[in-house]
């Protein structure tokens, strides 16, 4: 039996939009904030249907910080997984003080994912927006692809491709899989 393929989906900035401050994103501080992006529900059923598991993978660390709760970020998952085919959420509630193994750009969430779906890695691939998601997809051994929002902050470097909305990146991973077989 083969391992299971997945692709890894940072939330705000991938499958719903950032809230953008002087060029900084910030989440969306609850469901009446949430604005999905609008090409995530096409975009994700294109990946299902050639079998990939779609995982959400996000560091949510105004948990952490006392600025939302659990409860919100739960209720934002829970629209988030009526709208879209997402099969599962991995959440860092972490800030970086706690020095945890989960919080991006540590590869922990994708591990958690891998440890309960018998993921393959090698097979697998990161969709995010954010240097942190970038490097926990290369830390983990996947295929990484940055949509890039120009955001005023560290930028992201190494990953395997650079594109501007998720419809572009599920194009690249479509692409990549029918050149490998």
């Amino acid at each position: 039996m083969s391992r299971a393929r997945a692709v890894f989906l940072d939330r705000d900035g991938v499958i719903n939009e950032s809230i953008i401050r002087e060029g900084k994103p910030f989440p969306p501080t609850g469901i009446e904030n949430v604005v999905i992006a609008p090409d995530a529900k096409s975009s994700l059923n294109r990946l299902k249907e050639v079998g990939f598991l779609l995982f959400v993978v996000t560091n949510q660390p105004d948990v952490s910080r006392g600025t939302t709760s659990k409860e919100k970020i739960d209720e934002i998952h829970q629209l988030l997984s009526g709208r879209l085919p997402l099969d599962e959420f991995f959440v860092c509630y972490h800030d970086d003080r706690d020095a945890c193994e989960c919080r991006k750009p540590l590869p922990g969430l994708l591990f958690q994912a891998v440890a309960k779906h018998d993921i393959d890695l090698r097979n697998s691939y990161l969709i995010g927006d954010r240097w942190r998601d970038i490097e926990a997809g290369t830390a983990a051994g996947c295929r990484t692809i940055l949509i890039d929002h120009h955001y005023q902050e560290r930028r992201a470097s190494g990953e395997d491709a650079t594109v501007i909305s998720l419809t572009e990146a599920v194009d690249w991973i479509l692409n990549e899989e029918a050149r490998a077989t």
